[in-house]
């Protein structure tokens, strides 16, 4: 039988091989930024689309998780819940456009966003002051930079 305490390590050694992934020279570096909160990855359905939940727990103002993993560039669909207590809205990035959810309290919204290179996206809750008190998070796309958008100039030391 695995107890709680087996429990509690085993997700810590899992959200410290995610930030692991992170952090780093030639790495998507936002692990040191946002240390704290949760991690997760996006899930790769065979059509190659990727999907994930975020929601925002009962009086947290954070968003769980705080840090979206995507293995490479392209199309995510989110599924986004409220589950406070309080009206919050979801603000996401997304190429051409930002994409606007309101999320009255205890409710749920779906959003499909596409981001085509790797890099660091930021998204929150413009509603009142929820940034200000701590409702940002960010969608991390790792992977290569295509290519045609690759600067001209000599090869890099990878890790």
């Amino acid at each position: 039988m695995t107890s709680i305490q087996d429990r509690e390590d085993s997700a810590q050694d899992s959200r410290e091989e995610l930030l692991a992934e992170l952090s780093g020279q030639n790495r998507a570096t936002i692990g040191a930024v946002l240390g704290t909160g949760s991690v997760a990855r996006a899930t790769e359905r065979p059509d190659g689309v990727m999907e994930a939940t975020i929601r925002i727990p009962e009086d947290a103002m954070t968003w769980d998780p705080a840090i979206l993993i995507m293995p490479h560039s392209g199309t995510l669909e989110l599924t986004i819940i409220n589950d406070d207590k309080n009206t919050h809205a979801c603000l996401l990035p997304s190429n051409g456009d930002r994409q606007f959810i309101g999320l009255v309290n205890h409710s749920k919204g779906s959003a499909t966003i596409e981001l085509d290179g790797p890099g660091c996206y930021w998204y929150g809750s413009p509603a009142g002051n929820d940034e200000g008190r701590g409702l940002t998070a960010a969608i991390v796309v790792t992977g290569e930079v295509p290519p045609e958008a690759k600067l001209d100039r000599p090869a890099q030391p990878r890790p």
